[in-house]
């Protein structure tokens, strides 16, 4: 699966500037130091391409406003409670945790004649910054400059829901279960995430 990457890169980034939040700009440039625009969604599963992980926080973020326009309508308060921006600003850059910890490598896969060949690929390691997966991805923005309210914060550090919980950890789970009843923003994100995931970049193989 090719991506035409430069289509992606400019819808991210005029999503990502409508939101005129303090920071943005030196987001943005840290983003294409980090090659954030070129990396993969994942290392062997959804959109595991050169420009999957741009694709897939494009993808989050329609997802996730379609989720928030939808239970708009279910509760009319929500619009109040979530600015359209914070939902945008949450969606796009909840995974920048992934940027650096995917390397290109060559692997060997059985294609359709059921015969081994070698084909492009990635490893992954995460030397480089050990931070974690959600708290990774924010401590990266906070170090950007971006200013983000408690909501949005929340949302980057749990966006993987109870998978991003530490089941042995009292004070993970009581503060995820915290997180997401007091900020639905939280539960908008991870919901998102899983849509686009599961369904949006589903691939022939996976069906």
């Amino acid at each position: 699966m090719d991506i035409d990457i430069t289509v992606y890169i400019q819808e991210f980034l005029e999503l990502l500037r409508s939101c005129k939040r303090d920071g943005i700009d030196d987001v943005i440039n840290d983003l294409e130091e980090w090659g954030f625009f070129d990396a993969p969604a994942s290392a062997g599963h959804h959109l595991n391409v050169k420009g999957g992980l741009v694709l897939h926080s494009l993808n989050t973020c329609k997802a996730a406003l379609k989720v928030w326009e939808g239970m708009k309508q279910l509760e009319p308060t929500l619009e109040r409670e979530v600015p359209r921006d914070s939902v945008i600003l949450a969606s796009l850059l909840h995974d920048v945790c992934k940027t650096d910890i995917y390397q290109p490598t060559t692997k060997r896969k059985r294609n359709a004649m059921g015969v081994y060949e070698d084909v492009p690929g990635y490893n992954v390691s995460y030397k480089n910054f050990p931070m974690g997966h959600g708290e990774k991805s924010l401590v990266l923005l906070l170090c950007s400059g971006l200013e983000l309210t408690d909501a949005e914060m929340l949302a980057i550090r749990w966006h993987m829901g109870p998978w991003g919980v530490n089941m042995n950890s009292y004070e993970d789970q009581r503060n995820y279960d915290t997180a997401h009843s007091l900020y639905p923003l939280v539960m908008i994100i991870h919901t998102a995430d899983c849509l686009a995931a599961s369904i949006m970049e589903r691939t022939e193989e996976d069906q």
